[in-house]
């Protein structure tokens, strides 16, 4: 079962409302709501030029403990619904020959951890995804690109990171010696999508400290 989090509809709205935006609610388990999605925003605003999937959701469990529901739960929202939306997106960025795409994926896509396995498999086959449909795109000058950020304190890691031993063993680890933000996050996120160079793309950035260079 996917919930949402506490706050996560209301927060929506108040920065679609700060920004003069539109908040638009979607299960990203039918491929059909995002297709609407991507309509709406084009009849709103005419045009779609950049599409950020962050949606995401884990299930820590031991791989042995892993049921068929847990499995799909995670797949379904993390990769197949990243990839739908991406496809919905694309459809209008091709056709007029702009774009960027940046997808949120993980540094457990990069490497593997325990008690992961759904959310890791998810996040690789998203990291594979990006370099796919950057080479499928580029000719149609739409840059694929994804951000790989290390355990980053938002909503989602509430439960995890209430554990100091959980808060100590990942500061340990990574050598910048902290958490990630989502300041951090969301710098590389509008770099990829507003600032970096055209000739970037296919490429997965992360933003985790140091974690995946040791």
């Amino acid at each position: 079962m996917i919930t949402e989090l506490p706050g996560q509809r209301d927060a929506a709205l108040h920065a679609a409302e700060s920004l003069h935006g539109l908040a638009l609610e979607l299960d990203l388990r039918d491929p059909a709501q995002a297709a609407r999605c991507v309509a709406n925003v084009v009849d709103r605003f005419g045009q779609l030029e950049v599409l950020v999937n962050n949606a995401g959701v884990v299930i820590r469990k031991p791989a042995l403990e892993l049921t068929v529901e847990d499995w799909d739960a995670v797949q379904d929202v993390n990769l197949r619904g990243a990839f739908f939306l991406a496809q919905a997106a694309a459809k209008v960025m091709t056709s007029r020959r702009t774009g960027r795409i940046v997808n949120i994926a993980s540094i457990f896509g990069l490497v593997g951890g325990p008690n992961r396995a759904a959310y890791s498999a998810s996040k690789g086959g998203l990291v594979n995804l990006t370099r796919s449909l950057a080479v499928e795109w580029a000719p149609f000058n739409v840059q694929v690109n994804a951000v790989a950020p290390n355990v980053t304190r938002t909503p989602m890691t509430e439960k995890l990171l209430s554990d100091p031993d959980a808060v100590d063993a990942i500061t340990t680890g990574t050598p910048a010696g902290r958490l990630t933000t989502a300041e951090d996050v969301g710098e590389a996120v509008a770099w990829l999508a507003v600032s970096a160079p055209a000739y970037i793309t296919g490429v997965t950035l992360p933003v985790d400290g140091g974690w995946t260079a040791k």
